[in-house]
């Protein structure tokens, strides 16, 4: 149990109960100066005496102003100023080639599903069948003539296989279960056949390929995506032929001149429609095979019928028609088992077309480009059905996550509001708590919004302290609070030196032992303070979250914003209350014991998210850290794609850092371990693998619109949706928050979740690369001037005053 401290100290505690330092994190730590630049005092401004800095506060803040950018391993460039802004001059490419790579991978994961679908026949597949029609335009030799057909140098001929000689023939492959069984049984009968093979197939299996042609079968062709070409325009049709060599190039390393048109049967079926294709595909210079005998195998009639209707009648010779992909193939491969034997004794051989027509091989080595060209697209496909696997699991993990999620968000929101909404619930034994309290408001550049924020806090039904830390403002923002001569507050300047810097300098300079810290652009209601500082009757509590909430709500992305910290933000923080693994103290509404603080050595510079990393601290040195929902505070949410991505970038990056800086509570034990096994899992999962792994469900949600099954996506969408909506509509119930905003729910998951996809990957990208990232000041608009209903009461009272 931590003490109740009960001494106001600045010195950092040396006891045995706090945590070890982690140790530099990976992350570039960020650069302290905010974009505007380096704001120096005006000149008419003096810097006024303060307190004395804690050690740790001092070399923060020394830190903070001296350096440029911190180089891996902590080393500081040589060279000052200089040197750092050369630093950044060559660090700005990389950021913004960094801006792009999110998009990059997007399109190349949308890129790689459609390789998939069209290799996969779900992207421009033609599944149409044109029945039969008139064959007055066929020559009748042709009708009449043998099941091979060539139309190569315009002229029309027949041919027939020799007496005692099959070609068995196999469509539709290669197919990894049933190829393989198909060529063990003609190897152990010694047996050679073609395989007419579909490109998509062979795309996906080309190891099978290889083996057809290493073990002496043929080739030919069957189109790619086995579509009826007498629909086809002549571009699709030789689209479907040099597709299909291109597998068969990156398979096999071969070309061939077999080809044989998908839904084809003998040559006396060939129409009107049908015999153009085989004239086309001839002028190509291609041998057109068609079927002698049919086996039906695709019918699955049973072995001795497949035998039955593949024997030639009194010797002749054929060409059969078998199967070894598109279904069920058992019956063909215990038919072919049996076939082969028996025909055998009777005196045929098996072979290959051009074997059986004494003809030159249909096989032609290919090399050069083309042959890299067919095994790059092997490759790709290969990478696409692989990646494609991988969003498959990853969509499997996401739904886990949204499920396990909101159903751990629901459950215990609704324990945590049950405990703390009883009449008869209290903090704890020293309840309630009227100790005067010191509010920090960490100011740079806020001269549009610090006198709503001061103002709000002069209003505080708690007795207060207000000390507003001016980091190097240019913009007056200290004079601003200074001319207001409010009663109760002082302004600490000091040169720009970062948020925790000022944050330091404020606990510094604080009379009380329970602190308050809240941003300059942030307004609180009148007991918000009161509210916020009741779970410090409970001893063992050392700091409180409080209920930050979109104050300009009124645009469409000021709604989507509101929609999520009432229900992301807020639902979270019941659920992670119950769990005692509360991952952040909000930076516009929080709490802290000094002694908590203390101990932990004060904000810390290490991190982008110094609120989640001091959370994450006060955890591992065995510190209660709890959610006062009554407590409210009212910030101004960014007005603009480009601010929030900003904002929401530094918030990523940072929680990344932390979650990095705290590793080592995985292994620890005491309250550090039960954090780092229970808190940093969750977060991890919640608010860093989940966010970027959810746009899986909306790129799978376009490609099922685009390609199919289309009812069954559009099911899965708004069944995820509907879950989303339950959550958001309780937690706005339990804000006591109108509904009216989640009509955009839809579009805010549709649009706004991808941006906060981008964003993750972004700091992903940042990380990985080793990339450093400055603090994003926000250019306020002082939007935010009164907790809701303030304005209108007071304008009330104004009125009943005159």
């Amino acid at each position: 149990m931590a003490p109740r401290s009960s001494r106001r100290t600045t010195r950092r505690s040396a006891g045995p109960s706090a945590p070890s330092s982690p140790g530099p994190v990976p992350f570039a730590s960020h650069d302290d100066h905010d974009d505007e630049g380096d704001g120096a005092p005006l000149p008419s401004e003096s810097l006024p005496p303060a307190a004395p800095l804690p050690p740790v506060a001092a070399r923060r803040s020394n830190r903070g102003r001296s350096r440029g950018r911190r180089l891996p391993g902590g080393r500081v460039p040589a060279g000052g100023e200089a040197s750092a802004g050369a630093a950044r001059r060559r660090l700005r490419p990389p950021l913004r080639l960094r801006h792009l790579l999110p998009l990059v991978v997007l399109f190349a994961m949308m890129g790689m599903l459609l390789v998939r679908g069209y290799v996969h026949s779900e992207v421009l597949a033609d599944h149409r069948v044109r029945p039969d029609a008139a064959a007055d335009r066929v020559p009748q030799e042709i009708l009449d003539g043998g099941p091979v057909v060539d139309t190569r140098g315009g002229q029309a001929t027949s041919i027939d296989v020799p007496d005692h000689r099959i070609v068995l023939t196999f469509d539709d492959g290669p197919d990894p279960r049933w190829t393989p069984q198909v060529l063990d049984v003609l190897a152990k009968h010694h047996a050679h056949a073609v395989f007419f093979i579909t490109g998509t197939m062979a795309s996906r299996y080309p190891d099978l390929v290889r083996r057809m042609v290493e073990e002496g079968h043929e080739i030919g062709l069957h189109t790619f995506n086995h579509p009826d070409l007498s629909y086809q325009s002549t571009k699709r049709i030789d689209w479907e032929l040099t597709q299909n060599q291109l597998a068969l190039a990156g398979a096999a390393g071969i070309r061939t001149s077999l080809f044989r048109p998908p839904y084809s049967a003998t040559a006396s079926a060939l129409d009107n429609n049908t015999w153009p294709v085989t004239q086309y595909v001839g002028s190509r210079g291609y041998l057109t095979v068609l079927t002698g005998d049919d086996s039906e195998d695709w019918r699955r009639p049973g072995v001795a019928e497949i035998i039955r209707n593949s024997t030639p009648a009194d010797g002749e010779g054929a060409i059969v028609l078998m199967h070894d992909s598109g279904g069920d193939r058992s019956q063909t491969v215990r038919a072919l088992d049996t076939y082969l034997p028996r025909l055998a004794r009777q005196g045929y051989t098996f072979e290959n077309l051009t074997e059986a027509l004494d003809a030159p091989s249909a096989h032609t080595r290919v090399s050069g480009l083309e042959l890299w060209k067919g095994r790059a697209w092997t490759a790709l496909v290969t990478a696409a059905d692989d990646l494609t696997g991988i969003l498959v699991v990853g969509l499997a993990v996401i739904g886990v996550l949204v499920f396990a999620r909101f159903g751990l968000m629901l459950l215990l929101s609704a324990v945590h509001t049950r405990r703390t909404r009883r009449p008869d619930f209290v903090w704890g034994p020293d309840a309630p708590v009227t100790e005067p309290v010191s509010v920090l408001v960490p100011a740079y550049n806020e001269a549009k919004c610090i006198e709503s924020t001061v103002r709000s806090l002069v209003k505080s039904d708690h007795p207060v302290e207000i000390l507003v830390v001016d980091d190097g403002s240019s913009d007056g923002t200290a004079r601003i609070v200074e001319d207001l001569g409010l009663p109760g507050v002082r302004v600490v300047r000091q040169l720009n030196a970062g948020k925790p810097a000022a944050l330091n300098r404020g606990i510094a300079n604080a009379r009380h032992d329970l602190i308050v810290m809240m941003d300059g652009d942030t307004v609180f209601e009148p007991s918000t303070v009161r509210e916020l500082v009741q779970p410090f009757a409970d001893p063992r509590v050392g700091a409180v979250a409080g209920n930050a909430k979109v104050g300009n709500k009124d645009t469409l992305i000021g709604a989507w914003q509101h929609i999520e910290y009432v229900m992301g933000f807020n639902l979270d923080r019941r659920m992670y209350d119950v769990l005692r693994c509360m991952p952040t103290i909000p930076g516009a509404v929080g709490a802290f014991r000094r002694g908590a603080l203390d101990r932990v050595g004060g904000m810390s510079d290490d991190t982008l998210a110094e609120d989640t990393d001091i959370t994450m601290a006060l955890h591992r040195n065995g510190w209660k850290v709890v959610y006062a929902e009554k407590a409210r505070a009212w910030t101004e949410a960014p007005e603009s794609v480009q601010q929030l991505w900003s904002q929401r970038y530094r918030w990523c990056y940072g929680t990344m850092q932390a979650i990095w800086k705290h590793r080592r509570a995985l292994v620890e034990g005491g309250p550090s371990g039960r954090f780092g096994r229970v808190g940093l899992p969750l977060v991890s999962l919640f608010m860093v693998v989940a966010p970027l792994l959810a746009p899986l469900i909306d790129l799978f949600l376009i490609y099922g619109l685009l390609f199919g099954p289309t009812g069954k996506t559009i099911a899965a969408w708004f069944g995820v949706l509907a879950i989303q909506a339950v959550c958001a509509a309780y937690a706005f119930v339990l804000d006591k928050e109108k509904l009216t905003p989640l009509i955009s729910l839809p579009l805010q998951q549709l649009l706004y979740r991808q941006l906060m996809y981008i964003v993750l990957l972004q700091s992903w990208i940042t990380a990985l690369t080793g990339g450093r990232l400055r603090w994003q000041k926000l250019r306020r608009m002082g939007q935010v001037a009164a907790p809701p209903g303030e304005e209108a009461r007071t304008a009330v009272e104004e009125g009943a005053a005159r």
